[in-house]
């Protein structure tokens, strides 16, 4: 069965959790198009800030509930990243909202020590794989991009692919948007699956420009929707039946090393 996602690619509000769920309140509610995952950029209801201390919500916090009334009331699956206070630290962590309240996340991987997050966030250490209309989706946060070994990781070789679609959100600058375009590619070649990668826009607190090049990305690396500089609200559907067929045509991931690392 077919899967239609939307993607919104918004330039944040800088710090203002309030703000953030009021336009992204509004944008949910111009979507005219039947969809059932609607995915949100990382940390969308604050920017890629470093201040957890001051922003940071528990899991009952408002940007949780906000999520949980949304995908209740519009009877659709969200996902996002959000700073999360817990046990004493903090997480970057991507939320899966099912229709009917229930939530699985995703703690990030690979903390991005460029920018200090490795020394305000705690890394997770495990991948959640949700499930949706026989589609597998692997779960994962803008850093871990770089990692393709995160991504691969699968222990037995001789059993289907893991998962059909890869999908990352970030908040990844500009000045590197030609490796991000780039590495949402080979994610999608090396792994035969669909990518999907959904950014922010505009400029950050620090004066950090994002230019969103939110992509999908089908099995053979070719762009399926790509779009730069603008916010967008975009609905596209993913089928089964082209990605099984790359896969039995041409079945790379039969000859991939099993392995996994966590």
């Amino acid at each position: 069965m077919p899967l239609t996602i939307t993607i919104i690619q918004a330039n944040l509000v800088w710090e203002n959790i309030d703000a953030n769920l009021k336009q992204f309140t509004q944008k949910i509610n111009s979507i005219t198009t039947k969809t059932e995952v609607i995915v949100l950029p990382e940390m969308f209801s604050t920017g890629f800030s470093m201040q957890p201390q001051k922003l940071a919500e528990t899991m009952d916090g408002k940007a949780v509930q906000w999520m949980i009334k949304t995908a209740v009331e519009k009877r659709v699956i969200i996902t996002g990243s959000l700073m999360i206070a817990e046990g004493g630290k903090y997480y970057n962590r991507l939320i899966w909202i099912l229709p009917n309240g229930q939530m699985g996340y995703y703690n990030k991987h690979h903390l991005f020590g460029y920018a200090n997050e490795n020394n305000h966030y705690t890394a997770g250490n495990k991948r959640l794989i949700a499930q949706v209309k026989g589609f597998k989706i692997n779960l994962q946060i803008c850093y871990d991009l770089r990692f393709p070994v995160w991504a691969r990781q699968q222990t037995n070789k001789d059993e289907a692919a893991e998962y059909d679609i890869l999908l990352y959100v970030a908040n990844w600058p500009e000045t590197r948007n030609h490796a991000w375009k780039t590495l949402l590619t080979a994610r999608a070649i090396e792994n035969q699956c669909y990518v999907v990668g959904v950014n922010r826009v505009g400029k950050d607190g620090n004066g950090i420009y994002h230019s969103g090049d939110s992509m999908v990305v089908n099995a053979l690396g070719e762009t399926l929707y790509h779009i730069a500089n603008d916010e967008a609200v975009f609905t596209i559907t993913l089928e089964k039946e082209p990605l099984e067929n790359i896969r039995a045509t041409i079945p790379f991931l039969k000859d991939a090393d099993a392995f996994k690392i966590i």
